[in-house]
């Protein structure tokens, strides 16, 4: 829970199961803008999932704008900025800080939740991170989804392969020291033929 101290507009408060909240869209466009980038981006990925995909854009403009008419322009950039990579396709914070890793890096923005699909258009796999043309992928584990499942990522590993993917898994280390895996991506890049 953070406290701030100031003035609050009396309709952009919301009374959830009894307890008095900011707007959803009023309390994003804060974290945004006063958050660290982390918080923010993640924040705002979830605030995104929670709406329905059909009003997203809606609601995305109803946070750029509550940043654009606060009183205070401090963390206007930054908060454009996250909420421009925010998709609301990110499965967990640690998700969206990976994001973040391949943007610090200056590496493309990679597509999020990439569908792979067989023949008749049925869903065979759904990548973390995909920079499709190239055929590299991005795998993000956490600690619950993964601890008991390392065989059978590795067939599934083994099968992307098989199907042209070149699979990077990223973890928390990653997230605390991202040069294994930058490198890791760019390595794949310039193994396609490409510069990242």
């Amino acid at each position: 829970m953070v406290l701030h101290h100031g003035v609050v507009d009396p309709q952009d408060v919301e009374v959830i199961c009894g307890l008095r909240v900011l707007a959803l869209d009023v309390a994003v466009a804060e974290v945004l803008s006063r958050g660290t980038r982390r918080a923010g981006i993640a924040c705002a990925d979830q605030a995104l999932r929670l709406v329905a995909q059909d009003a997203r854009a809606e609601f995305r403009a109803w946070v750029e704008e509550r940043i654009r008419s606060r009183a205070d322009p401090r963390g206007r950039r930054q908060a454009r900025g996250l909420l421009d990579l925010a998709t609301g396709l990110a499965e967990s914070p640690a998700e969206s800080w990976t994001l973040l890793v391949f943007v610090d890096a200056d590496l493309p923005v990679p597509q999020q939740q990439y569908r792979i699909t067989d023949l008749a258009g049925n869903e065979i796999y759904r990548l973390d991170f995909a920079w499709p043309e190239p055929r590299v992928a991005v795998e993000y584990d956490g600690y619950e989804a993964h601890e008991s499942r390392q065989e059978a990522d590795a067939a599934r590993d083994a099968d992307l392969e098989r199907r042209g993917w070149i699979v990077i898994r990223a973890d928390a280390a990653d997230l605390k020291d991202p040069g294994r895996l930058i490198g890791a991506v760019r390595a794949a890049f310039r193994r396609r033929g490409l510069a990242a």
